[in-house]
């Protein structure tokens, strides 16, 4: 089998707690950084009205999901109130080698998961840049949650109860962005793809000929 090129795209994961205002933070990203891309990921939940197979995700049954869970498909995937959510990797793979950056946004655990199969696998690896996301303290989380006004206070709190685990894992990360302001956050993620890109695994040696 041929061996596929080296890429300099990055993969890009964002995590942060709910409330820590990284779906805002993505979706600047991707329409400021013209090769950046998100993934379709694939779901066992019922397609809500509008949405498209292979558009807004691809949607499997229960057993296609779990077929592709034992075949090793998956960078990451989780259960989440009854439903499968998962990341392909061909998905992933794919729109690397072709040039595109590809963006992320998934919970402390799905990154970790893709932490561990890049520790195997060197074009993963090469390209992985992982972010967390959070505000400087969990009394502003609390104040945004509140801002938000979408949650009943015992779902705040329970919010807040698993952003205490998941903050805990920021060592773990590549980079920790204190979030401010959306402008502030989205200076601080595109000056670290831009430094990310020159790191001399992924540059474009110069010519002296």
């Amino acid at each position: 089998m041929e061996t596929p090129a080296k890429s300099s795209s990055l993969l890009v994961v964002i995590s942060a707690p709910s409330g820590g205002g990284k779906t805002t933070l993505c979706q600047k990203l991707l329409e400021t950084e013209a090769t950046m891309t998100r993934v379709i990921t694939c779901t066992t939940r019922a397609p809500r009205e509008g949405e498209k197979d292979g558009v807004d995700y691809y949607f499997f049954d229960a057993d296609q999901f779990l077929k592709r869970v034992q075949a090793g498909h998956f960078l990451e995937h989780a259960t989440v109130y009854g439903n499968s959510y998962g990341t392909l990797k061909s998905e992933v793979l794919g729109k690397l080698r072709s040039g595109r950056d590809v963006l992320l946004n998934i919970d402390v655990q799905g990154a970790a998961a893709i932490q561990a199969q890049a520790e195997h696998e060197d074009e993963l690896k090469r390209a992985l840049v992982t972010i967390f996301l959070t505000p400087e303290s969990l009394s502003e989380l609390e104040r945004r949650l509140n801002k938000r006004g979408t949650d009943s206070a015992e779902i705040i709190r329970k919010r807040l109860g698993v952003a205490r685990q998941e903050l805990a894992q920021w060592k773990h990360f590549d980079y920790l962005i204190l979030s401010r302001t959306i402008e502030e956050d989205l200076h601080r993620a595109r000056a670290i793809l831009e430094a990310e890109r020159m790191r001399r695994n992924r540059a474009v040696p110069p010519s002296f000929e």
